[in-house]
């Protein structure tokens, strides 16, 4: 459990950088990772479809989430040989298994939200 792990007195920049907790969060909370996975997590995408789905994205930031996400082995990007190529994105396994937690952690949110929302911001 994450608590039951003790942090040194001062914890160093470079090992709170290089903490793939630290890494997971950051990518989960830029503003168009979460919802992406989330559409992700119903069936697998083309681009148009995605940036149909989400509203106030523009197409730069969403090439740039999907880039993220697939750098991060959480998507997966399959190139189908049509003319013109068909490109459709789709959950990796490791991303495919992020969506339980997310959920939990989303209950939470939800079931937490008149307590937390005015101090955790």
């Amino acid at each position: 459990m994450l608590v039951e792990t003790p942090l040194a007195r001062r914890v160093p920049v470079a090992e709170y950088a290089a903490c793939p907790v630290t890494g997971l969060f950051h990518r989960l909370g830029d503003k168009w990772s979460l919802v992406t996975l989330v559409l992700l997590g119903e069936r697998p995408h083309r681009f148009n479809e995605l940036h149909q789905r989400i509203e106030g994205v523009s197409q730069r930031m969403l090439t740039r989430t999907l880039r993220a996400l697939e750098s991060d082995g959480l998507v997966l990007r399959t190139v189908h040989p049509t003319v013109p190529p068909a490109v459709e994105y789709a959950l990796t396994t490791p991303g495919q298994a992020l969506l339980g937690p997310l959920s939990e952690v989303a209950e939470w949110a939800v079931e937490h939200h008149s307590t937390a929302s005015t101090r955790v911001r």
